[in-house]
């Protein structure tokens, strides 16, 4: 999944992003309120894990915008507040959930997971397909009940194919899915991520490729 973290503290906001990739989430940074209405211009997120004090243009703006647009994303705000009428305020902008600051991180990675949940049609913590089932949950995923020892980026290939259910994703919509915008669109991680995934997957194989087109599952 695919994560912009708009923060004006560089540190939480790279703290937030590092643990979040450890997660296999693809994370983007800002630090003002402009330069996150950009990127959600530009590029398909997820989820806004938004602070609500931003710069240039404040929080509460961003949520109504992003609102108004009607885009899937979802939106998580951030407060230094927990105040009841700041909550619910929030909430009346438009989040489509509210943490106050300080909070456990692991709060925030299923908060974020729970939002994804309620993205288009929603689908279930446990994905099955072919003898896989990943359990986003605990980032654990087995073959015929063989586990499989996946770095992040395959791991985050594999969701994403299993989220497709069975549809072709092209290498674009991969790069999008499970790689943050700072990647080169020439490059060739997706072959050589495909190539190791497979292996790791072993025989049968499962992971088509669709000449032209893609991979599916």
């Amino acid at each position: 999944m695919r994560i912009l973290v708009a923060e004006d503290e560089p540190f939480l906001a790279d703290l937030a992003a590092d643990g979040l990739r450890a997660h296999a989430m693809a994370v983007d940074v800002t630090h003002d309120g402009a330069t996150a209405l950009e990127r959600l211009a530009v590029n398909d997120y997820d989820v806004l894990v938004l602070d609500r004090d931003l710069p240039r243009v404040h929080g509460d703006d961003v949520c109504r915008e992003v609102t108004r647009a009607g885009g899937p994303v979802r939106i998580l705000m951030l407060t230094a507040s927990g105040e009841l009428h700041d909550r619910v305020g929030g909430l009346n902008l438009g989040a489509d959930d509210y943490l106050a600051k300080p909070f456990a991180f692991e709060e925030l990675v299923a908060r974020i997971r729970a939002l994804t949940r309620r993205t288009g049609r929603p689908l279930p913590p446990v994905l099955r397909r072919h003898g896989i089932t990943m359990d986003t949950t605990v980032r654990e995923a087995t073959r015929d009940g063989r586990p499989l020892r996946l770095a992040l980026k395959e791991y985050a290939v594999l969701e994403v194919l299993l989220r497709a259910e069975g549809a072709v994703v092209s290498t674009e919509e991969l790069l999008e899915r499970a790689w943050d915008e700072h990647i080169d669109p020439f490059t060739t991680a997706v072959k050589v991520t495909m190539s190791k995934l497979r292996a790791k997957l072993g025989d049968p194989p499962v992971i088509v490729t669709v000449p032209g087109r893609g991979y599916r599952l």
